[in-house]
């Protein structure tokens, strides 16, 4: 807690976290994390959630924000900027419930408004019931459906199609949403 602010920081004041763009090279390292984070949905699909092939091909179409903690992948998102999507969101589990995973949504917004998008869209499970609390809590909302054809499922289940409207960046540099007085 900040004595002056008196407030708490969201992420630990000891986790010392760097943030960059994948490259080609993280993507082995990139599919390892997501694939531990993902492993929570082991009870409704079967497999991985990723392999090192896809995450290139991901990063060759978008990009991969990292946060690096001791020299290890400890979170990450998937961007694609001008579309304003974000996906693959995954933090470690030995490092959730510090704020990594807010702190990527929020510089995955970012992009999209600096891309020029009017909203950001994401997907989750609908079995994932606790991450569509997060978003919501993150000011996403529910705008639709899709069938879930990722991987083999154990239960039925679908894509829950999530939505949040951004200020868009102008060429000038200022957010649209600001007015000059």
């Amino acid at each position: 807690m900040s004595e002056a602010a008196g407030t708490h920081s969201i992420v630990q004041p000891d986790l010392a976290i760097s943030v960059r763009r994948a490259s080609l090279s993280d993507a082995p390292a990139l599919a390892a994390l997501v694939n531990r984070a993902y492993a929570v949905e082991v009870s409704f699909v079967d497999g991985d959630r990723t392999d090192a092939s896809e995450i290139a091909e991901l990063i060759e179409n978008g990009t991969f924000i990292v946060l690096e903690h001791k020299g290890g992948l400890t979170a990450a998102v998937y961007v694609e900027p001008k579309a304003g999507y974000i996906g693959m969101l995954s933090v470690d589990p030995t490092a959730q419930k510090h704020g990594l995973g807010t702190r990527l949504v929020r510089i995955a917004e970012a992009l999209c408004e600096a891309g020029g998008c009017m909203q950001v869209n994401l997907q989750i499970i609908n079995l994932r019931e606790e991450l569509a609390r997060w978003y919501r809590s993150l000011g996403y909302r529910e705008v639709g459906t899709a069938p879930y054809e990722h991987r083999p499922v154990k239960q039925p289940c679908h894509f829950v199609l999530m939505a949040k409207s951004l200020r868009p960046v102008t060429q000038t540099g200022a957010s649209l949403g600001a007015v000059a007085a």
